[in-house]
């Protein structure tokens, strides 16, 4: 008996790629940290972004861990997700459910992660792609107060940029696709299909300057790193041809049969209700 966060859609995706669902499996982690890593106004982020990355990456590795205690090959609907601790901290979690495919040789490789939907992971898989693990990308940018800021931002200022505030979004960004660029690296994946992307913009006193303000943006980015495993669907496959009858298949139209061009009867005039046939192409 297995239990799963898949829905009815998911379930039927996955074993139409060949895998099943082994179980569902979880993984957690408890951190004390916070914006007190920052000793200065506007000073740097560091030491928390790599407790984020930490945090993280433990909730999946014991996740990871469960999976392949049931024998799974991989993780699929990986969800992640943070909130504050009663005790104090930060929780981060992480919850998926295992897939594995029957028949496929029990190697020694670590369960891959992947936050793609049950219909989309088999999406994946039929065009000759595979999950390699999730790849994150955390950024934690500050922007200290100063005199053009404060006028730029001020009531009856006008409809006008704050123009140390879009810096500041636009740089948190860039440094999270960098981070998100070098997990992939890590992963030795070809490329990342990303389906999260998340920006938190908060404020705090300046622990030097009184009656200053820091303004903190963290830029986070999640996404399957993805690798090829077969050239298969990545090129067109040809067209595929469907026919179907249009109206009821009453009693007149249950011998119809649709017949190509050039094989059909003369110019007669069909009756109302006879049998019609349309043409699709899939591309």
């Amino acid at each position: 008996m297995w239990g799963s966060s898949l829905t009815t859609g998911e379930f039927a995706a996955i074993r139409s790629a060949g895998f099943e669902p082994v179980g569902q499996v979880f993984g957690a982690a408890v951190y004390a940290a916070g914006s007190a890593s920052v000793s200065s106004c506007g000073g740097p982020f560091g030491p928390l972004v790599q407790a984020m990355y930490q945090a993280r990456h433990t909730a999946l590795d014991r996740m990871t861990t469960e999976c392949a205690q049931l024998g799974g090959h991989g993780v699929v609907g990986v969800r992640l997700s943070r909130g504050s601790f009663p005790l104090g901290g930060l929780e981060f979690t992480a919850i998926g459910t295992a897939v594995r495919a029957p028949g496929a040789a029990d190697g020694r490789r670590e369960p891959f992660t992947s936050d793609l939907s049950g219909q989309d992971f088999a999406k994946l898989i039929m065009t000759g792609w595979v999950p390699a693990g999730l790849a994150l990308g955390i950024s934690i940018g500050s922007r200290h107060d100063d005199r053009t800021t404060v006028r730029q931002a001020r009531w009856g200022s006008g409809n006008a940029e704050v123009e140390a505030w879009t810096e500041l979004v636009m740089q948190s960004r860039r440094d999270a696709r960098r981070q998100l660029e070098s997990d992939v690296k890590r992963l030795g994946a070809e490329g990342v299909v990303i389906a999260g992307m998340a920006l938190r913009v908060s404020q705090r006193d300046c622990p030097v300057t009184v009656g200053r303000r820091d303004h903190i943006a963290e830029a986070t980015l999640i996404g399957t790193a993805i690798v090829g495993f077969s050239g298969t669907g990545r090129h067109h496959l040809g067209s595929a041809l469907t026919v179907m009858p249009l109206g009821s298949l009453g009693p007149a139209n249950r011998g119809c049969r649709y017949q190509p061009r050039g094989q059909r009867p003369g110019p007669k005039r069909r009756q109302a209700g006879s049998c019609a046939a349309t043409l699709s192409t899939a591309r």
